[in-house]
This record gives structure tokens, sequence and C-alpha cells, in this order.
């Protein structure tokens, strides 16, 4: 009982550190952390398409993993201070609709965990079809409501 009560305290610390962690960053660490995890999750994507071809499960499964993380970490990224400069994409609405943005992140961060564990029963253009439907239109949906055109 006492190390179960042991990794419970180190657990908690570690959770309410992260949090910590992005209220002590400076707005320009904000918004250039998230710009990059947004970067680095369409990149994700993009190798998770070429390893759809080449029908390589253990990578896409492992970056779908990755991607779901980043999901759930961007949620921290949007306190109320940054909302603009250091050539920020995103749009008010992410502060206006605050619980549907962090819905849609939480949804997508699912989507791609969900998908991490289907990869292995499905095949070819099945699985290209799944990761459009499960990721690619998590992107598009964020995309469309709360990022600036480009």
């Amino acid at each position: 009982m006492n190390k179960f009560f042991q990794l419970l305290v180190v657990i908690i610390f570690l959770v309410s550190s992260l949090s910590i962690f992005a209220i002590e960053m400076s707005t320009e660490e904000i918004i250039k952390g998230r710009k990059a995890m947004f970067k680095q999750n369409y990149s994700y994507a993009k190798k998770m398409s070429a390893a759809i071809k080449k029908d390589d499960k253990e990578m896409i499964t492992g970056l779908a993993i990755k991607m779901s993380e980043n999901y759930k970490k961007l949620i921290e990224y949007f306190p109320e201070d940054s909302k603009s400069g250091f050539k920020t994409e995103a749009r008010p609405t992410i502060w206006e609709k605050k619980e549907e943005f962090n819905t849609l992140m939480k949804k997508a961060a699912n989507e791609a965990n969900d998908f991490s564990m289907m990869v292995n029963n499905l095949m070819g253009d099945e699985l290209k079809d799944i990761q459009k439907k499960m990721i690619w239109s998590q992107c598009k949906n964020c995309h469309e409501k709360f990022r600036m055109p480009h």
C-alpha cells in the first residue's frame, strides 16, 4: 500500500507540474510551442500516410499515439494572454468557444488513440480511409473553426 501511495503522489505531482509549466512559460514560448506541436502532428499524419503505403503498422501505431499525446497537451497552450502576437494563426473563437475547442482537442486525441488500436485489424485502402476519417478530418474541423485562413 505504501508503494501505491508513493506512486499516486508522483503521478499527481507530474500532472500538476505540466499545468504549472504551461502557466510559467512566456506568451512567446506558449505560441511557438503550440505551433510546433500542430506542425509536428501534421508531420506525423503525413508520415502515417507514407507508412500506410508501406504497410508499416508499427510506425502507424506509434505516430498515432504521439499525435494523441500532443492533442492532450495542446489544451494547456491557449491561455487568455496568448490570443495574439508571434505570428499566431489562432482565431479568437478558440477563447470565445473554449469548451468547444477543448472538446475538439480531446476528440482528436481520442480518435488518434482509437486509430492506433485499430491499425492491426485494417489493410490497404481500408486503413487509408479510416485514417482520413479519424485523423485528417479532425485536422480539417479544427482548421475550419479555429485557425486563420492562410
